[in-house]
C-alpha cells in the first residue's frame, strides 16, 4: 500500500513546479520580446510593467522580514533560557560563517587563476576613470558599526536592516529570558506573531511564480540571449565555480547529516529557485525559515543563525568578489602576485561584512578593492550588463550556504530532529 503524500509536502512540490515553469516561460517570452521589439518604446513599456510586478513581490517579502526576524529571534532566545546557550550557538555560527567565506574566496581565486577569463576577453575596455555610477560608500569600521548597531529599532525595521534588528532582538531576547515568568506574556505574544507572519508568508508565496516570470522575462527582453554568448565563457566559469562550491559545502554537511542532505535539498529547492528567479536571497528568507523548520532544524537555532547568515554568510557573493576583481585585473593586463591576491582575500573577508544593508553591496566592495590595488574601477562596467544574470546564481548559492549553516549548527547543538 502506497503511503499518502503529506498535504504540506504536496503543496510545496506544486509551488516548486510553478516557480520552475515560470522561470522557463520567462526566458522564452523574454527572448521572443527581444527578437520582436528590440529597441522600441513598446519593449520599454513592457519591461517597466515586468519591473513593477517583480517589485510588488519584493515589497511584500520585505513587509514580512522585519517582524518575522524579530519575533522568531526573541522567542528562540527566550526559550534557550540563558545567555551562555546564545553565546555558544552564535560562536559556532560565526566560526562557520568565516570558514565558509574564506573557502569561497579561495575557491574563486583558484578557479579564476586557472581559467583566466579576463585574458581572453575580446571586447573594448572602458576608459580608465569612467564613472561607474555606484554610490561612493567605502567599507570602513565606522560604516560596519553604523549598519550593525541601531539608533532606533523603528528606523531599523523601516529600512529592513536585518543586522540591526538582530542586535536589538538579541538584547530583547536575553532580557526576556532573564525575567522569566514576568516576560512570559510578551514571549507568548511574539510566538503567536511569528506563526502569523509565517502564515502571511504562505499567502505571499502564491504570487512568487508571477514575480519570477516577470524578473526573468525583463532581463532576457532587455539584454537578449545574445548577452550570454558575448560573456558565455565568463558566465559559464562562474556558474561552474558556484556548482563546485555547493558540492563542497554539501559534501562537508554529509559528514554530519549523511543522506539527509538529499531531504534538505528537497526542502530548500523552492527558496533557491525563488532566489535565483528574483536575483534576491532576501526574497527567499521567509520561505527558507519555514522549510528548514519542516526539515527538522531547531527553530531556536534557525531564528538566530539565518538572520546572522544574511549579513555574514553570503558564500555566492564572496566567490563573485574574487572572480570580479581578478577578472578585471586580467582584462587590463595587470598581474597580481600571489601575495597581493592573498592580501586581497583577507581584505574582502572583512570589508564585505562592513556594508551590510547597502544596496548593491557586492559591487561597492569590489569597487573599493579595485581602487585599493590600483586596478581601474571602470572595469566594473564590463560586468554591470550581466550583473543580474550573475546575481541570480550567487543569490541561490547564498540561500544554499545559509541552509547548510543552520543545519550544521542544529546538528552540533544536538537539536536536529
Amino acid at each position: 500500500m502506497t503511503a499518502p503524500v503529506h498535504p504540506v509536502a504536496n503543496a510545496s512540490n506544486r509551488q516548486t513546479l510553478y516557480v520552475a515553469l515560470a522561470l522557463v516561460l520567462g526566458i522564452l517570452v523574454g527572448e521572443l520580446l527581444n527578437l520582436s521589439f528590440a529597441n522600441t518604446p513598446l519593449l520599454k513599456q513592457l519591461i517597466e510593467i515586468f519591473a513593477v510586478l517583480t517589485d510588488i513581490f519584493l515589497r511584500l517579502v520585505k513587509m514580512i522580514i522585519a517582524p518575522l526576524v524579530f519575533s522568531t529571534l526573541v522567542v528562540g532566545m527566550a526559550k534557550m533560557g540563558d545567555i551562555q546557550t546564545v553565546g555558544r550557538i552564535g560562536t559556532k555560527a560565526i566560526l562557520w560563517f568565516f570558514s565558509a567565506s574564506l573557502f569561497s574566496l579561495l575557491l574563486g581565486m583558484l578557479l579564476v587563476n586557472t581559467f583566466q577569463p579576463g585574458s581572453s576577453l575580446h571586447m573594448a575596455l572602458p576608459a580608465v576613470g569612467t564613472d561607474i555610477g555606484l554610490p561612493q560608500v567605502k567599507p570602513t569600521l565606522a560604516s560596519f558599526a553604523a549598519h550593525m548597531f541601531p539608533k532606533s529599532i523603528v528606523e531599523a525595521m523601516a529600512n529592513n536592516e536585518i543586522l540591526q534588528i538582530v542586535v536589538f532582538a538579541m538584547f530583547f531576547g536575553v532580557a526576556c529570558a532573564s525575567l522569566g515568568d514576568l516576560a512570559r506574556p510578551t514571549v507568548k505574544l511574539l510566538d503567536s506573531l511569528s506563526h502569523i507572519m509565517l502564515k502571511v508568508t504562505s499567502y505571499v508565496m502564491h504570487y512568487a511564480p508571477v514575480a519570477v516570470f516577470s524578473a526573468i522575462a525583463s532581463v532576457i527582453a532587455q539584454n537578449g540571449i545574445s548577452v550570454l554568448l558575448s560573456y558565455g565563457k565568463f558566465i559559464g566559469q562562474f556558474y561552474f565555480g558556484l556548482v563546485l562550491l555547493c558540492l563542497a559545502l554539501g559534501c562537508f554537511a554529509c559528514l554530519f547529516i549523511g543522506r539527509r542532505i538529499f531531504s534538505l535539498l528537497r526542502h530548500i529547492r523552492e527558496p533557491m529557485l525563488l532566489a535565483f528567479g528574483t536575483a534576491s536571497s532576501e526574497s527567499a528568507y521567509p520561505k527558507l525559515l519555514q522549510q528548514l523548520e519542516r526539515f527538522g532544524c531547531d527553530e531556536k537555532v534557525c531564528g538566530l543563525v539565518l538572520p546572522l547568515g544574511y549579513s555574514f554568510n553570503l558564500d555566492g557573493s564572496m566567490m563573485y568578489m574574487t572572480f570580479a576583481v581578478l577578472f578585471i585585473a586580467q582584462a587590463y593586463g595587470i598581474d597580481m602576485p600571489l601575495m597581493d591576491q592573498l592580501i586581497m582575500l583577507l581584505v574582502l573577508l572583512f570589508t564585505s561584512k562592513g556594508v551590510a544593508g547597502v544596496p548593491r553591496a557586492s559591487l561597492i566592495v569590489i569597487a573599493a578593492t579595485l581602487s585599493m590595488f590600483h586596478i581601474p574601477e571602470a572595469g566594473l562596467l564590463l560586468l554591470l550588463g550581466i550583473d543580474q544574470i550573475l546575481d541570480m546564481g550567487r543569490s541561490a548559492t547564498n540561500v544554499f550556504g545559509n541552509s547548510i549553516a543552520a543545519t550544521l549548527v542544529s546538528r552540533w547543538e544536538k537539536a536536529l530532529r
